[in-house]
């Protein structure tokens, strides 16, 4: 791990989305099991093909205080059943740490919420900043006809929190209704 001064290009157009990265994870609709409401459509999408949901790049930096991590996530167009393609969403696992969010292209929402229950839903579009206070779970949903691209940054020590989204779901539930996103209880929140 290089300890000095990096630079990188991001690309919001091109299909390499940075020209420099530590680390790419990909995320197939098989890695969702449990978190879309509508099985039947799950299990449908999923028998015609395990098509990618997501990927994030990353510039990895040493996971101490002080430090930073960075990337970009893609965020593919497409449904389950009424719902929206999504990342899975996560706290962080330290969880005093904040994180933001910038929207390179397409358009969506971050469904957010504390584990006190507070939530909030914020729009998110090319161009647009979202500051994820700490102690705020959050999960991207593309809303859009296209990819839905961002610029994230953390702190390198925030850790993710994957197991408590997984285990009990968000309270809210993004739809498309009429050709429209609707926010609803998610009937599969459970909690903690």
């Amino acid at each position: 791990m290089n300890a000095l001064p990096i630079a990188f290009a991001l690309a919001p157009d091109a299909a390499h989305v940075m020209d420099h990265y530590d680390r790419h994870t990909v995320r197939h609709l098989s890695s969702m099991a449990g978190y879309y409401v509508d099985q039947t459509a799950f299990d449908a999408l999923l028998a015609a093909g395990d098509p990618v949901l997501y990927e994030v790049w990353g510039i990895e930096r040493p996971a101490v205080a002080g430090e930073l991590i960075s990337g970009v996530t893609r965020l593919a167009a497409g449904q389950v059943g009424q719902e929206y393609f999504m990342t899975k969403g996560h706290f962080h696992a330290v969880l005093e740490t904040g994180e933001i969010y910038y929207a390179l292209r397409g358009q969506g929402l971050l469904v957010l919420e504390t584990p006190e229950g507070d939530c909030s839903v914020q729009a998110f579009a090319a161009g647009q900043v979202v500051y994820i206070p700490p102690r705020w779970a959050h999960r991207t949903i593309n809303t859009g006809t296209g990819e839905l691209r961002f610029f994230w940054v953390c702190p390198a020590h925030a850790g993710h929190d994957y197991g408590t989204i997984a285990d009990h779901g968000f309270r809210q539930l993004v739809l498309e209704s009429a050709g429209s996103p609707i926010i609803q209880a998610n009937p599969r929140w459970s909690p903690r």
